[in-house]
């Protein structure tokens, strides 16, 4: 028990992040917990949560699903998997993973500064090229949460829908990423499901409390919560990228 207090406190404030913003539980959970698991471990952990919390978090919200969004997302989401797949064998991560970094940290400031003129909606044509780089960069790298996020925020203009469709969108890009990891032999291993057991009540529970402070939050509110978000995200990756061993 003792060697899973603080996994469990780890994967509590993860999941009370997703259950506020739709996302992020990753970029909570993995740098802690590489503190006392392997990164390898951890990720396959993280992705194994983020399938059912994603989708208790969708379900709570279903009513506002943009089940559109995720249909346009989808084929350039496996085309993405598969080329993340081949990719991951013969290229060294850390240069895009920077560039990442620091695109989404832009993206998150542009998005906490005050907005003088309407957003432009992104077209709709460029959906499977989103799809294709949210696929690639959840197999290389299992953290597109943050690039889903700033996809659907220039698709969707309601933060109700933004919220419920963002999880959704990312258990679809998890389970991708899980089924090249059980066919490689990633997910065989006893102890990552004794782990997964152990912290998915922890794991849903905290989407649950994450949900229902949203009702105490403004749409303005969670819109900034999101903002600061992408831009630690971006600047956790890019630091990931530079002291990565």
């Amino acid at each position: 028990m003792f060697e899973f207090a603080y996994p469990a406190l780890t994967v509590l404030l993860g999941y009370v992040v997703l259950g506020i913003t739709g996302f992020g539980s990753a970029l909570v959970i993995v740098p802690l917990l590489s503190w006392q698991w392997p990164l390898t471990e951890v990720v396959a952990l993280a992705l194994l949560l983020d399938v059912p919390a994603s989708l208790l978090q969708a379900g709570l919200n279903f009513k506002n699903v943009a089940r559109s969004e995720l249909q346009r997302l989808l084929p350039g989401v496996l085309a993405g998997a598969l080329l993340g797949l081949w990719l991951s064998g013969v290229l060294a991560p850390q240069w895009p993973l920077l560039a990442l970094g620091l695109y989404i940290s832009a993206v998150g400031a542009m998005t906490l500064r005050p907005r003088v003129a309407p957003q432009t909606v992104a077209a709709a044509a460029w959906s499977p090229v989103a799809g294709l780089l949210i696929g690639l960069i959840e197999m290389l790298f299992g953290t597109a949460g943050p690039v889903v996020a700033v996809w659907l925020s220039r698709r969707l203009s309601h933060i109700a829908a933004l919220r419920a469709t963002i999880p959704l969108v990312i258990a679809v890009a998890a389970c991708t990423v899980l089924l090249a990891m059980g066919l490689s032999g990633r997910l065989s291993h006893a102890v990552l499901w004794q782990r997964w057991a152990v912290l998915l009540c922890v794991a849903l529970f905290g989407v649950v409390i994450g949900h229902r402070l949203t009702r105490r939050l403004t749409p303005e509110r969670v819109k900034k919560i999101i903002g600061f978000l992408l831009v630690l995200s971006g600047i956790s990756l890019a630091l990931h990228s530079i002291f990565k061993r």
